[in-house]
């Protein structure tokens, strides 16, 4: 019995926030007015929802998202020597990006289930910061974005070099992801500014 009031008060509790979530989310579209996009993953009642893209066209898309792994001198050394314990670095994360961005909507959950056409993740050694640069694409033509594929590619790359380089130093920091640019479907080309 005690169980079955504590379920209760959670879907008393549930109730109310979900009422008071569409509340909130009526008049924050209401400040924003109606031209803003709202946001797209979210009901009407502000449950968290999968887009249905059944009604949009098809259109080649693409999108270029970038990254920063910041090593410190002595692990980016190694790393330019290609001296790790577990091997090639930066070959391993680039493949580790590319795996990444096909698995996307496993690790997204809204995210749809896309056919990519074509990933690249690049990676370069930057002396300046000692840093590992990391850029990635992707490609498809659809319904929706791949958008998320490039940035899961850059972010599992740096994941990757930071795990690759750990033992050396637990200082790494992966920083700066975001998206670059995005060509494709209904806002067309976005890139950004400088």
């Amino acid at each position: 019995m005690a169980q079955d009031a504590h379920h209760n008060s959670h879907v008393i509790l549930g109730s109310t926030n979900d009422k008071f979530a569409a509340q909130e989310l009526s008049s924050i579209s209401h400040h924003l007015g109606e031209n803003t996009p709202g946001l797209t993953h979210v009901g009407s009642t502000g449950k968290a929802q999968m887009v249905d893209v059944s009604p949009k066209e098809n259109s080649s898309r693409t999108a270029i998202a970038s990254c920063k792994v910041v090593l410190g001198k002595k692990v980016f050394d190694l790393v330019l020597a290609n001296q790790m314990a577990k091997g090639d670095v930066l070959t391993v994360a680039k493949i580790a990006g590319i795996n990444g961005a096909k698995h996307t909507s496993t690790l997204i959950p809204l995210c749809h289930n896309i056919t990519l056409a074509h990933v690249r993740v690049d990676l370069r050694l930057d002396p300046e910061d000692f840093s590992v640069e990391i850029e990635g694409e992707a490609a498809s033509t659809g319904k929706t974005g791949v958008e998320m594929e490039a940035m899961t590619a850059v972010s599992i790359a740096g994941l990757t070099v930071y795990d690759m380089c750990k033992a050396a130093s637990k200082d790494i920091q992966v920083t700066d992801i975001r998206l670059e640019c995005k060509t494709g479907g209904k806002t067309g080309y976005w890139c950004r500014e400088e």
